[in-house]
């Protein structure tokens, strides 16, 4: 595969002008101005609009997808997409900012949801998928360009706290092991995720499954550590 993560996009004449059209928008008289307000909501609409077409086209291409490819599936221009991300690497460290937010965030939710067990095995996954369906990413970061210097700091920030907080509540409700480092949980699904034959998917479901059970390995059971024998729902009987 061709590295062109960080290359810059030529942008023709035309493309110029109508970025600096695009400027003089909402430059005129009061009375046939735009709120400046409705201006902010229609480029915010379009920034998620290209955002989210790129997420789905890196997935099924790659970060080497054409960028007309995204324009044409966001629904805007090829001028309103470079005048947002003048090169492909700034769309696709923002992409990556807003996938790593969303992820971040969703500890949050299972951890409201679930007993924290699960929530931590669920989330657990769901890291796993978002590394899974970054395909390029890895090239990317390591590209050199200076548009991705930041991310890797980017990426413990707000994955090292997310899954922090899912450990220690594992861990205070004694459904979890309580000396598991969250970077080292982080990079060791990372490496699980590299797997890229056509088992790959289904092998690194079957490791981090093997790997959630070792979260849990030596935890203290309700069992009488007296007799090993005893079920756990044993009750004596009545004298």
């Amino acid at each position: 595969m061709v590295a062109v993560c960080g290359a810059t996009f030529r942008i023709s004449s035309s493309l110029l002008r109508e970025r600096h059209l695009g400027d003089d928008v909402g430059t005129g008289t009061d009375s046939d101005a735009p709120p400046k307000r409705r201006v902010r909501a229609d480029a915010q609409r379009n920034e998620d609009a290209v955002l989210e077409a790129a997420k789905a086209v890196f997935t099924e291409s790659g970060v080497d997808a054409t960028v007309r490819e995204i324009a044409t599936r966001a629904g805007v221009g090829m001028g309103t997409l470079y005048r947002r991300f003048p090169t492909r690497s700034d769309l696709i460290a923002a992409v990556f900012r807003r996938e790593v937010d969303a992820c971040a965030a969703e500890a949050t939710t299972l951890a409201a949801d679930h007993q924290p067990g699960e929530a931590l095995a669920r989330w657990l996954k769901r890291y796993s998928v978002f590394l899974g369906t970054k395909k390029g990413l890895a090239t990317a970061l390591h590209s050199g360009d200076p548009a991705f210097g930041a991310l890797p700091a980017y990426f413990r920030a707000r994955f090292e706290p997310a899954l922090g907080s899912l450990l220690a509540a594992a861990a205070a409700a004694n459904q979890g092991r309580a000396d598991i480092e969250p970077y080292d949980l982080l990079r060791a699904i990372g490496n699980l995720s590299v797997a890229s034959d056509d088992d790959g998917v289904a092998h690194t479901a079957r490791m981090l499954d093997l790997l959630i059970d070792g979260l849990r390995h030596g935890l203290k059971t309700s069992v009488d550590s007296t007799d090993p024998e005893r079920p756990a729902n044993h009750t004596s009987p009545a004298p």
